[in-house]
């Protein structure tokens, strides 16, 4: 039965990392042709707004090449140097991407801040620019709507966060179409590199975010609650078990490592506690897909607070609502009450 888990879960992992590859491969050869496009039109034009467009775009081609190669490390199983697997190599790739995303939006802050402050900017929009912006548009909706849905079979968050990227890259060609479009109409050049400053705003906002994500889960935090919660619930669920707690949930890529105690019948054998640890552990399996490791520590009941000070881990109460907290509270007094007439 384990050899038959180990080679299901060894399957998933290989589909999970051919749908990487295949992601990044179409963000590679989309991304080149229309950077490559871009760049000529933008040149043709003159439009800092398009050229800027255009080093945005080569930032992806520079992104898709890096899933490709963080594929191939993320598909190697854990090893002596690396217990809990390769998968942190996708986070720090997706670090990284930040810091790329962030350094073409400053060059082009930069850029077209010069040109508002010099008034170099070009006496006329030519409909080069207009044709690239469209084009650009276009290209973009596409690549978004295949990396979405690839990020979503896979569950990568280097995916994800490249969509969410081009997501963004439409909104921002968008900007860049009515920015041009109107200088053109109006006759009003100076709208190009007012344009392009605030692409490079959108771009470094976009990089900030990325890098505030993928550094909580460096740092293994978890923003999520939700998550908690499930888990509390999917271990209240076992008959025989009662006050989870000091449980720590961190990311590993797509992947959940969850440690935690739980407290059973002192007069219980090990083997039976054993047996209730396993039905626990099946329990959080079921609600919570693609758990790396669970690791469950059992203690006797009522012997939470004879050991000695341990890190922080959370228990069921920090993630209960106020009215779950209360019905909680009714639920303990109304159990002692009869305790108490039964006595």
């Amino acid at each position: 039965m384990a050899g038959m888990q180990k080679t299901t879960k060894t399957t998933t992992e290989e589909k999970r990392i051919k749908l990487i590859q295949q992601a990044g491969f179409i963000a590679l050869y989309g991304n080149l042709v229309l950077a490559l496009t871009k760049f000529f039109l933008g040149k043709i034009s003159g439009s800092l707004a398009v050229l800027g467009d255009a080093i945005d775009t080569m930032t992806d081609v520079a992104i898709a090449l890096m899933t490709i190669i963080v594929s191939r490390i993320i598909s190697r199983p854990g090893d002596k140097e690396h217990p809990w697997g390769h998968g942190r190599a996708e986070t720090t790739a997706t670090m990284v991407l930040s810091f790329i995303i962030f350094f073409a939006g400053s060059q082009l802050a930069v850029s077209s801040a010069n040109e508002l402050i010099h008034h170099t900017y070009k006496s006329e929009v030519s409909f080069y620019a207009i044709l690239a912006a469209l084009i650009s548009i276009c290209g973009k909706s596409l690549l978004t709507a295949s990396q979405v849905a690839l990020g979503r079979k896979s569950g990568s968050t280097m995916i994800k966060a490249n969509a969410q990227n081009m997501k963004g890259d439409i909104i921002m060609s968008a900007g860049v179409l009515t920015g041009i479009a109107a200088a053109r109409i109006f006759n009003c050049p100076l709208l190009d590199p007012v344009t392009a400053f605030l692409v490079s705003i959108w771009v470094i906002k976009n990089a900030g975010k990325i890098f505030v994500e993928m550094n909580t889960e460096l740092m293994d935090g978890n923003n999520d609650e939700g998550i908690y919660k499930t888990m509390f619930d999917a271990v209240m669920s076992v008959k025989g078990v009662s006050n989870p707690h000091r449980a720590r949930i961190r990311k590993i890529a797509s992947h959940w490592d969850i440690d935690l105690d739980i407290e059973v019948d002192a007069e219980l054998t090990v083997h039976t506690a054993h047996e209730i640890t396993n039905r626990v552990e099946k329990a959080v399996r079921r609600v919570i897909p693609d758990v790396y490791d669970i690791m469950v520590h059992v203690e006797p009941a009522g012997h939470g607070g004879h050991h000695a000070r341990e890190q922080f881990g959370l228990k069921e109460s920090d993630v209960d609502t106020p009215e779950e907290m209360m019905e909680e509270e009714i639920e303990r007094s109304e159990n002692s009450e009869k305790g108490r007439i039964r006595g």
